[in-house]
């Protein structure tokens, strides 16, 4: 007998979703967009802050480590222990830095040394006329330096200066390229860090670490901590002005995730629901003459209900397809990398488009169950 009524519920669900193709249809496509977007937002979402974190790193390091009070420099071999602790997917890049007064073809100014490789990655915004050196025997020189010397990429000069011990130097070297930032590296000679060790005739040191790192401000704040007890002749520091903007900008960016969709979800529903009504108004008389020879209040609901329900899973399928084509297209033309399919945002994707389309057959529903039989087979 069970068997038999469920039959009959599952045709006459078919029967509704089939006599009324082009509400349906609209109703069925309205729920596809909703869950494409759903889909897509929540998508796009779930990468942003990686994406966003990488891309920030474009406006340099966001934590520098810098030697402990009394101390002038950091042992290199240290400081590479301390940054394998850290997630190495999340480093970006780790440019070491140390200062010393030089003199180039009788000029006195201050040479830095670093890694340039590493350069390019914690300062992608540097703009150097040339190439960044590629050999030990290379260097940049800083804008003003050039202009106030006519120094060309190319030419060779002579760096000099003195040892930790008060022994002269002097070395060769080529200029790679000219540095032009519009700060204060445009006075700066710029060469190897390990090549400036040489020359001072001591153990690889540093005083300054950049790191640039794909992390939350809450993520750098752990990492900082741990680095700060564990390695006490290190004073890890975080660069307030980036991870400050990188938060700023994910919260913005998640408000407008939710507004966009509350908002969606909404004109969904009022569509379903527009949807739904025009069916109930449209078959008065059928659910009349249903009522009339002894149809339930509950097998009313269950038909509208069902209707809704199958809506609203066939229209997350479809949207789930579609939004994640939409998310890939956003994440290509903003990041340049596609996304990835995460079965918990599909899940959600479908659980929302069946409560959205079921809570939007309430109302209709409603008027259904209030049709008065004897009224409608009248004609009233």
């Amino acid at each position: 007998m069970f068997s038999k009524k469920r039959t009959l519920f599952f045709k006459m669900l078919f029967s509704s979703l089939v006599r009324r193709k082009s509400r349906m249809l609209t109703a069925l496509l309205a729920v596809a967009i909703g869950a494409a977007v759903l889909m897509g937002m929540m998508t796009v979402y779930r990468d942003i802050p990686e994406q966003m974190g990488r891309e920030m790193r474009s406006y340099g390091a966001n934590m520098i480590f810098v030697p402990a009070e009394g101390k002038t420099a950091m042992n290199l071999s240290v400081i590479e222990s301390v940054v394998k602790e850290i997630p190495q997917e999340k480093i970006v890049g780790t440019a070491p830095w140390r200062y010393k007064s030089l003199t180039m073809n009788h000029l006195p100014l201050t040479g830095a040394g670093t890694d340039f490789l590493q350069v390019e990655k914690t300062r992608p915004y540097w703009q150097v006329d040339g190439n960044y050196p590629k050999n030990d025997n290379e260097i940049l020189v800083g804008h003003d330096i050039a202009e106030m010397t006519k120094l060309k990429p190319g030419d060779a000069v002579n760096v000099a200066g003195r040892d930790e011990d008060g022994k002269p130097f002097r070395q060769e070297l080529t200029i790679a390229g000219i540095l032009k930032t519009g700060g204060k590296e445009d006075g700066f000679v710029f060469l190897d860090l390990h090549l400036l060790n040489g020359l001072l005739e001591t153990p690889d040191t540093v005083e300054i670490m950049e790191l640039s790192i794909a992390a939350s401000a809450g993520e750098l704040e752990l990492y900082r901590q741990h680095i700060e007890r564990d390695t006490p002749d290190i004073v890890p520091r975080l660069v307030k002005r980036i991870t400050r903007s990188e938060t700023t900008v994910l919260e913005k960016l998640q408000m407008l995730v939710y507004l966009v969709t509350a908002v969606i979800l909404m004109l969904t529903m009022i569509c379903v629901t527009t949807t739904m009504m025009a069916m109930v108004m449209e078959r008065r008389k059928e659910i009349g003459l249903k009522k009339a020879i002894g149809a339930e209040n509950r097998s009313i609901v269950s038909e509208f209900m069902g209707t809704g329900i199958v809506l609203g899973v066939l229209g997350g399928c479809l949207g789930c397809v579609m939004g994640y084509f939409f998310a890939s297209a956003i994440s290509f033309s903003v990041f340049g990398r596609s996304v990835s399919i995460v079965p918990a945002v599909i899940v959600i994707t479908l659980g929302l488009s069946v409560v959205v389309t079921v809570i939007a057959c309430i109302l209709p529903v409603r008027r259904a169950v209030r049709i008065e039989p004897a009224l409608v087979l009248r004609g009233e």
